[in-house]
C-alpha cells in the first residue's frame, strides 16, 4: 500500500469515528441495563442490556449511550426469556381473574392448557354437561370452537398469553358421547377433521388423558388416527399416559408406539412413578425414553416439582362407574349393590386401570381439596381418613359418598411420589416444568378450595430448591428448560429465548431470593424474588407487584393458517 493510501484510510477512519460520536443515541421503548443475561440456549450468562421496541426485542449487549422511554436498572439481576407452564389448568381462572397472579409472579408469561380435554370444539349436549359442572366460577360459554375460546380469553383481557392443544377426549365426546366404545370408521373421520380443524386454528397438537374418562375408552389406534392429522400440521401429540404405576412402562410403550406409527413428536405429561412400589421403575422408564430418542423419536417430557399429585377423588373408583358421563356415575354410587362392588374394586389391584385409592397406600395420604358444595367446604384440608373416622363410615363409603353429596369430582391431593424420582426428572435434558394447576390469587372466590402448591410455586421452586439449594442443575440450563426447550418442543414462533426480533417476553428476578412458600396446608402464598415481568414488550409485573396490565396474546402452533383479511 503506498504512503498516500495509508494517510487516506487514517483520514477516513478519523471522520467515521468523529461522526459516530456525534449521531444521536439510539432510542428505544425500554431498556434493561446492566443484568446478567441468561438468553435460553444453555449458553453461560454475560452482563448486558436488552432493549425492546413494541412487543419485540430489539437489541443486546452494552448499548452504551441509548435512550430509551423506560430505562430500568437491573443490576445484580437475572434477566432471562418468560417462562412456559407446559400444562396449565388456568382455563376458568383466567375468566374469573385475567391477571394470572400465582403464574406472573413466578415468570410464567405463556400458559398452554387442553391436558386431556380441551375448551372446544364443543357440541350443545357439551356445552350443557360444562355448565351443569361449573363449580366457584360460573360463566357464560361464549364460544365453539378451540381457537373461539382462547381469542375469547385475549378480548376479556389476560396478563400471560395463551396456547392450548386439542384434547383427544374432546373429538370423541363430541362425535360419540360417553359412550365405551371404539368408533366407526366414519366417526373416526369426523373426529379426525374436529383435530384438523383446530390445527388449522391454531393448535397446538393432540393431548390426551388416559386415565379419566372418556378419554381412557380411547384405544391407541384412534389415538394414533387423531396423532397423524396433527402430524401433517408439525404438532405434537402430549399425553397423561394410560399408567404412572405398575403399568407405566407398557404406557410409555403405547406412547413410543404412536410416535412411531403417526410420524409424530411426543411428550410425556407430568413423567413420574407413582407409588412406593413403582419407584424403582422410573430408571427403566427414562431408558425407554432415550434408547428412543437415540433412535430418532422427538420424545420429551414435561413434571411439575413436587412429590405429590392432585387430580379427582373419582379417580379411586373403577372407570366402568364413569361410562355415560358424570351423571351415570353418581347414580351408580347410588344404587346399594353397586356400591358394594365399587368398594370391594377400589381394594383390589388392577391390570385395566390405576387405581388411584391403593397408590397412596393409605386414605391418609389423601388429602381433600376442592369442594363445590358450602356445606362440605368445611373438609377442606382434612384426609380421606380423618372424614371417614369422623363419620364411622368406611374410606370406600367416605369417598362415595362426598362425591354423590358435592355433585363433583371433589378435589384432591394425592401423596404418591419420591423426591429422588423428582430430583431426576429435574435433571434431565429432555424435561420441562409445569404447574398442572390453575393461575390464582389468595382473594375472592379463589380461596373458597385450597389448590396444590404447585399453583403458586411450581417454577420459583425449580430456581430455588433444585438450582440454588441443591444444585441440581445450573441456572443457565434451569431458564432453558423453563423458556427455550417447551417453546421449541411445540413449534411455537419466537418465543423462549432472549433473541434480537423474538417477542419481549422477559423476566427479572433475584436468584438469591426467589422461593416458593406455598405448602400443602397453606398453599394460597405468593412465591416472592420475581421483580419485574414484561409480556410481549409491556410490563405486568413491577418491583414485585402486579400492574393490571393484561397484554396476553393467542399464541398459535405450527399449523396455524392465517384467514384475516
Amino acid at each position: 500500500m503506498k504512503p498516500a493510501q495509508h494517510i487516506w484510510m487514517a483520514a477516513f477512519a478519523a471522520l467515521a469515528v468523529a461522526i459516530s460520536a456525534c449521531a444521536p443515541p439510539t432510542s428505544y421503548d425500554l431498556v434493561l441495563r446492566g443484568g446478567t443475561i441468561y438468553d435460553g440456549s444453555g449458553a453461560p450468562p454475560y452482563v448486558g442490556d436488552v432493549a425492546v421496541n413494541g412487543d419485540k426485542i430489539a437489541a443486546l449487549g452494552d448499548l452504551g449511550n441509548a435512550t430509551a422511554l423506560s430505562d430500568i436498572d437491573v443490576g445484580g439481576l437475572a434477566v432471562a426469556p418468560g417462562f412456559v407452564n407446559m400444562m396449565s389448568w388456568a382455563n376458568e381462572s383466567l375468566i374469573e381473574d385475567g391477571r394470572s397472579q400465582s403464574d406472573i409472579r413466578q415468570g410464567v408469561t405463556l400458559e398452554i392448557m387442553g391436558e386431556g380435554s380441551s375448551m372446544g370444539p364443543l357440541n350443545d349436549a357439551m356445552k350443557a354437561e360444562m355448565r351443569r359442572q361449573q363449580g366457584d366460577i360460573r360463566y357464560d360459554i361464549e364460544w365453539t370452537t378451540l381457537a373461539e375460546y382462547l381469542e375469547f380469553l385475549e378480548r376479556r383481557g389476560i396478563s400471560p398469553n395463551v396456547a392450548s392443544f386439542i384434547g383427544a377426549a374432546t373429538p370423541r365426546q363430541y362425535v360419540i358421547g360417553h359412550e365405551d366404545r371404539e368408533p366407526t370408521a366414519a366417526e373416526l373421520e369426523q373426529m379426525r377433521d374436529l383435530v384438523r380443524q383446530a390445527m388449522e386454528d391454531g393448535a397446538l397438537g393432540v393431548a390426551s388423558s388416559l386415565m379419566y374418562p372418556p378419554g381412557l375408552f380411547a384405544k391407541t389406534d384412534e389415538l394414533t388416527a387423531l396423532s397423524e392429522v396433527a402430524a401433517e400440521y408439525d404438532g405434537m401429540y402430549i399425553s397423561h399416559m394410560r399408567d404412572e404405576g405398575a403399568h407405566m412402562i407398557a404406557a410409555i410403550e403405547e406412547l413410543l408406539t404412536i410416535a412411531r406409527d403417526a410420524g409424530v413428536r411426543a411428550e410425556i405429561y407430568h413423567l413420574k412413578s407413582s407409588g412406593r412400589a413403582n419407584w424403582p421403575l422410573f430408571d427403566e422408564a427414562i431408558a425407554m425414553v432415550e434408547q428412543a430418542r437415540a433412535e430418532g423419536l422427538e420424545i420429551t417430557a414435561d413434571i411439575y416439582t413436587y412429590p405429590a399429585g392432585a387430580t379427582g377423588l373419582n379417580a379411586t373408583v373403577p372407570p366402568w362407574v364413569q361410562e355415560g358421563g358424570f351423571a351415570a356415575s353418581i347414580e351408580r354410587m347410588r344404587d346399594p349393590a353397586l356400591r358394594t362392588k365399587i368398594a370391594k374394586e377400589m381394594l383390589e389391584q388392577s391390570d385395566e386401570w390405576e387405581n388411584m385409592f391403593l397408590a397412596p397406600g393409605t386414605p391418609d395420604n389423601i388429602l381433600l381439596v376442592s369442594f363445590k358444595s358450602d356445606a362440605l367446604k368445611p373438609l377442606t384440608g382434612k384426609t380421606v381418613a380423618d372424614v371417614a373416622k369422623m363419620r364411622g363410615t368406611s374410606p370406600q363409603d367416605t369417598i362415595m359418598d362426598l362425591i354423590v353429596e358435592d355433585g363433583s369430582r371433589v378435589g384432591a391431593v394425592y401423596f404418591t411420589q419420591s423426591e429422588d424420582v423428582v430430583r431426576k426428572a429435574v435433571a434431565l435434558p429432555w424435561v420441562s416444568f409445569n404447574s398442572d394447576e390453575a393461575s390464582l390469587a389468595p382473594e375472592g372466590i379463589f380461596l373458597e378450595s385450597n389448590p396444590h402448591p404447585r399453583a403458586y410455586g411450581s417454577f420459583a421452586r425449580v430456581l430455588a430448591k433444585y438450582v440454588r439449594d441443591e444444585k441440581v442443575i445450573s441456572l443457565q440450563e434451569a431458564i432453558r428448560k423453563l423458556a427455550a426447550l417447551p417453546a421449541q418442543n411445540m413449534r411455537i414462533d419466537r418465543r423462549g429465548e432472549l433473541k434480537e426480533g423474538f417477542f419481549a417476553d422477559i423476566v427479572v428476578f433475584d436468584p438469591d431470593t426467589i422461593q416458593d412458600h406455598a405448602t400443602f396446608v397453606e398453599p394460597h402464598q405468593y412465591a416472592t424474588g420475581m421483580i419485574h415481568v414484561f409480556v410481549n414488550g409491556e410490563q405486568v409485573l413491577k418491583n414485585g407487584e402486579h400492574t393490571g396490565a393484561t397484554p396476553g396474546r393467542v399464541v398459535r402452533g405450527p399449523g396455524w393458517v392465517d384467514t384475516s383479511p
